[in-house]
């Protein structure tokens, strides 16, 4: 048998061709069941619309097989994982994930498929129902406080496109959710081409701060919506 045959046959702990391909096959068929729970944790532990959460669920699916595939392809090679980490490098990533929790998830699924491509079953059967029972039971807690009490005083940021009066264009929509807002800080953005302005906000009872965020954010001119927890 030729040698290339024969290397190409065997892998570097004697395993065969079949034996390998079964591993993988097993391994990254696992990643795809494990990055579907992470999404679907993902969707019941936000208050967001399934539009808004649509993207980074299917993101995470695909985040957790390809760093399965990465950690199958590193093994226990150190020159492949530094040859990775360069090609890697190269690529720039510039999308600016604003919510913690989303971040949080990036992680949860990163770690998961690092688990599943080395094949450490044990910790990834362990955890993931873990983390996913804890971040189902912290969704529901914080949808439970989706009514904020009276008198409760929140932080608002928005940000304004230059040219724009912020009073005209902001307090319909804050005299609907609020009982009470105060300006406490103006800043310049983006190089002077907007306003940052941070108002004290005391929601209605019945207000919900994902409708003020979602109505803020739908005006023309509004760049950027943020709103801190009480």
């Amino acid at each position: 048998m030729p040698p290339e045959l024969t290397s190409w046959l065997q892998s570097g702990d004697g395993a065969s061709a079949g034996e390998l391909m079964g591993r993988y096959a097993a391994r990254l068929g696992a990643s795809i069941v494990v990055g579907l729970v992470i999404a679907q944790a993902y969707r019941a532990s936000t208050q967001r619309t399934e539009a808004e959460v649509s993207r980074l669920a299917k993101t995470l699916v695909m985040l957790t097989i390809l760093v399965a595939m990465t950690a199958l392809v590193v093994d226990n090679s150190v020159a492949r994982a530094f040859s990775l980490v360069g090609a890697l490098a190269i690529v720039r990533f510039r999308t600016i994930v604003e919510d913690t929790r989303d971040t949080a998830f990036v992680i949860f699924a990163v770690v998961a498929g690092m688990c599943l491509g080395v094949g450490n079953w044990t910790l990834c059967l362990v955890g993931v129902p873990l983390v996913t029972l804890v971040a189902i039971l912290h969704g529901r807690s914080s949808a439970n406080g989706g009514a904020v009490a009276a008198n409760s005083i929140q932080q608002l940021l928005v940000r304004v496109g230059g040219g724009r009066d912020p009073e005209a264009l902001l307090s319909d929509a804050l005299r609907r959710h609020a009982t009470s807002y105060r300006l406490t800080r103006t800043t310049t953005a983006r190089q002077g081409a907007a306003l940052e302005l941070v108002f004290a906000v005391t929601l209605r009872a019945d207000a919900k701060p994902i409708a003020l965020v979602q109505e803020l954010n739908g005006l023309d001119g509004v760049q950027h919506v943020e709103l801190a927890e009480p």
